[in-house]
């Protein structure tokens, strides 16, 4: 399962995004691999933490992620899944079908 971004980075969901860049900087520069050039597991907490900044920080994409959890990023137009957007078609295809249809 995947972990939450906002434990990941400390912060409560209510975080207003000045306490979620004020978070990644102190945990970044804490984990940093620049400061830790052979602790693998401090690079592994840096991607971490840069992966749930990179999220929480987007309002779009927090907004996702508040609504589908870590399953967000499969989440397409519409709340469907990207398995199912090869249903949706293009406004073109769909009045040409239309069109079709009427005959």
């Amino acid at each position: 399962m995947a972990e939450d971004h906002y434990q990941t980075l400390g912060v409560p969901r209510t975080a207003s995004p000045e306490d979620i860049r004020k978070a990644y900087r102190e945990l970044a520069r804490k984990y940093h691999p620049d400061l830790h050039p052979d602790d693998a597991s401090a690079k592994e907490k840096f991607k971490q933490v840069q992966t749930a900044f990179d999220v929480l920080n987007d309002p779009s994409k927090r907004e996702m992620y508040d609504r589908y959890g870590s399953s967000f990023e499969g989440v397409g137009a519409g709340g469907r899944s990207e398995e199912h957007t090869s249903e949706l078609q293009s406004p073109d295809h769909l009045v040409c079908r239309l069109l079709l249809e009427k005959k």
